[in-house]
């Protein structure tokens, strides 16, 4: 978490969330009435796993000017937020927390806590914590044969064991071929690499309305004829997407999937 030299106040009244992952750990640990405003991309159903609750919440856009009508004692942003909005916020006195990304399930915990922090609602935290690691516990079993999945993207992007996406396949039970593939950590999977791995599973994104050249592989006859003999498993994008407790959704779906190839 980067605070910089901003003077925090103890107990924030008045908190701007304008980051789509930090916009639903506020959600989840905000006093009532302490939270004020959430990103616009908090209210997408389509990448937020809150949606419903941000209705509750004012919208904002990421601007400087709309967030300091708000008269926030309190902004929390990402480190990929607009970084002249941060800019500019601190100039004019604003307060400002920019948190990192969660790129592994042992970072949510870290996370939690430091949202807690943020917001002066460290016992919350805790019990966020706790209720996380052990509802992570219960998910995992024990799996002596590991299903062979891809993980499958617009551009043929496939994402590695040391990424967020990846821990959430191997704790439901998967291996990830990109390790295979000398991916470890992500990168580009060619189909022809793709098709000789012969993976059991494919796991592709959901495909956002409209049409863009870069998700059109994933119609490629290819994938097409992979997942005919193969499970195609559609991520639930909203809850993948950020390093949150909602992550455990997405690991019950992908052990039931496997649940279900091991019991056919």
């Amino acid at each position: 978490m980067e605070a910089g030299a901003d003077a925090l106040p103890d107990v924030p009244r008045r908190v701007v969330s304008m980051n789509l992952c930090t916009d639903q750990l506020a959600m989840l640990l905000a006093a009532p009435g302490q939270l004020l405003s959430v990103s616009h991309l908090a209210a997408d159903p389509r990448g937020s796993a809150m949606a419903n609750e941000a209705a509750g919440y004012r919208i904002n856009h990421g601007l400087a000017e709309e967030i300091w009508l708000m008269r926030p004692d309190l902004v929390i942003a990402g480190s990929f937020s607009a970084r002249a909005t941060v800019d500019m916020l601190r100039r004019l006195g604003v307060p400002v927390v920019v948190m990192d990304a969660a790129h592994g399930l042992a970072e949510i915990p870290a996370r939690l806590r430091e949202m807690g922090a943020a917001l002066g609602r460290e016992d919350a935290a805790e019990a966020a914590v706790a209720d996380f690691d052990a509802r992570l516990i219960a998910l995992r079993d024990e799996v002596t044969n590991r299903p062979r999945a891809a993980l499958y993207y617009a551009n043929g992007y496939t994402s590695g064991d040391r990424t967020l996406a990846g821990e959430i396949i191997a704790t439901a039970g998967f291996a990830n071929i990109a390790a295979e593939a000398g991916l470890p950590s992500g990168g580009h999977l060619p189909l022809e690499v793709l098709a000789m791995a012969d993976p059991q599973a494919i796991i592709s994104g959901r495909p956002y309305p409209g049409a863009s050249r870069s998700e059109e592989i994933l119609d490629h006859p290819v994938i097409r004829a992979l997942r005919d003999d193969a499970v195609g498993a559609v991520l639930t994008d909203r809850d993948w997407v950020c390093g949150t407790p909602f992550v455990l959704r997405a690991i019950e779906d992908m052990r039931d999937t496997r649940r279900r190839m091991e019991a056919e």
